[in-house]
C-alpha cells in the first residue's frame, strides 16, 4: 500500500473518530440530544471499519500510529469546530506525534 493511501485512510479514520466523539460530546455535554449521540456512535463504529483497510496486519502498530494522527487531528478539529487556538507547545507536540506515527508506520522493515 502506498504511503499516500495509508495517510488518506488515517485522515478518514480521524474524521470518523474525532467527529464521532465530538458528536457524542455535543449530544451529552451541550444537551443536543439522542440523534447527535447516535450519529456519534455510528461514526465511531465507522472509524473501526476504516482502520481495518490499512495494509499492515499488526493491530497494535496501526492503533499506535493512529494515536499520532488522533493527537494532531484533535487539535485541528478543536480549531475548526470550537475556535480553539493552540499554543506553540500544542503545535510542537502534535508535530512530534506525527513524526512518531511516520516512524511507526513507514520505517523500512525486513519482512
Amino acid at each position: 500500500m502506498s504511503v499516500a493511501r495509508s495517510a488518506a485512510l488515517f485522515l478518514v479514520a480521524a474524521l470518523f473518530e474525532i467527529g464521532g466523539a465530538w458528536l457524542v460530546w455535543q449530544g451529552l455535554r451541550e444537551h443536543r440530544g439522542g440523534i447527535w449521540i447516535g450519529a456519534g456512535v455510528v461514526a465511531l463504529g465507522l472509524y473501526g471499519v476504516v482502520a481495518t483497510f490499512q495494509s499492515d496486519a499488526d493491530f497494535g502498530r496501526i492503533l499506535a500510529a493512529y494515536g499520532g494522527v488522533f493527537v494532531a487531528g484533535s487539535i485541528a478539529w478543536g480549531m475548526v469546530a470550537d475556535g480553539y487556538r493552540p499554543d506553540r507547545y500544542d503545535i510542537v507536540g502534535a508535530l512530534i506525534c506525527l513524526a512518531g506515527m511516520a516512524v511507526i508506520m513507514y520505517a523500512p522493515r525486513a519482512r
